[in-house]
């Protein structure tokens, strides 16, 4: 039996294969979690060059993979910035299973980088309403849910080291998941009296195709190759190695279960020692 047997988990931004949240959903549904699985489904044409995000077909491979493993699992499109697209999603899941045990908020992008002086503020807000609004808009719709079982919960928002540390290029990016941390305080201090634990996990090099299309951005403007970027962070990761979202998947399966009791308002660095600060 696992840690997280009959319980319901939502997890955004989950379609993608090499993805963490594909990883987190996987992972949770080995516990024993039944799954909802939400992500937009379609790529961002608004910002051409940017990463593919998972698409449905995808979304919906993920559900019958996880289903294999003797769960229920749901696949339901969400646009994190649409109110409405989140208040059909919190429907489907109250008539599928009629509450919710754990929310994983891990949709998140970051459109458009460039140095804040040459910035188009269309990037800058859609950055900042997908990765903090949309956990705000998402986390909201979801509460009623949580209240329709006895008390308790977890609900896990992927932050990230940018969140703590800033980094050129990517100030949007790094706003938005420092509001992120705060917002998992605040609601941590808000959700106590119901018994839902509210925590951060705070990712630092993690071997996905978003973090490969940031790293070539980083070595386009280095002059260098992406191999050799890859190879110039590791040196700079006391563990030697960048990590991989199986090893993110693992930090969030025992923040969602009872083993983590006692653990609510944090911010958790994932980063192999390259962030060691709270």
């Amino acid at each position: 039996m696992g840690m997280l047997e009959g319980k319901v988990a939502l997890v955004t931004g989950a379609s993608k294969p090499t993805g963490i949240g594909a990883a987190i959903a996987l992972r949770l549904a080995r516990e024993g979690a039944n799954l909802v699985i939400a992500d937009r489904g379609r790529d961002l044409e608004d910002f051409p060059g940017y990463v593919r995000i998972g698409t449905t077909d995808e979304m919906e491979s993920l559900a019958a993979e996880i289903e294999k493993l003797g769960v229920k699992a749901l696949a339901h499109p969400v646009d994190v910035t649409s109110t409405d697209s989140i208040a059909e999603l919190a429907g489907a899941i109250d008539r599928k299973f009629g509450t919710l045990d754990i929310l994983c908020n891990n949709a998140g992008a970051s459109p458009g980088p460039q140095a804040i002086e040459a910035m188009e503020e269309k990037a800058w807000m859609s950055t900042i309403d997908i990765n903090l609004h949309g956990t705000f808009r998402v986390t909201r719709a979801m509460i009623p849910v949580f209240k329709q079982k006895k008390p308790g919960g977890s609900i896990i928002n992927t932050s990230s080291r940018a969140g703590k540390v800033p980094r050129a290029f990517v100030g949007a990016y790094c706003v938005a998941k420092a509001g992120v941390i705060m917002l998992t305080k605040v609601l941590a201090i808000e959700l106590a009296k119901l018994g839902i634990r509210v925590n951060c996990i705070c990712p630092g090099q993690i071997d996905t195709d978003l973090g490969r299309w940031g790293w070539k951005l980083q070595a386009f403007a280095d002059g260098s190759t992406l191999d050799e970027e890859m190879d110039n962070l590791t040196k700079g990761i006391p563990a030697g190695r960048i990590g991989t979202p199986d090893e993110v998947a693992d930090l969030v399966a025992f923040l969602a279960s009872d083993q983590a009791s006692y653990i609510t308002g944090q911010a958790i660095n994932i980063t192999g020692g390259q962030l060691m600060e709270l």
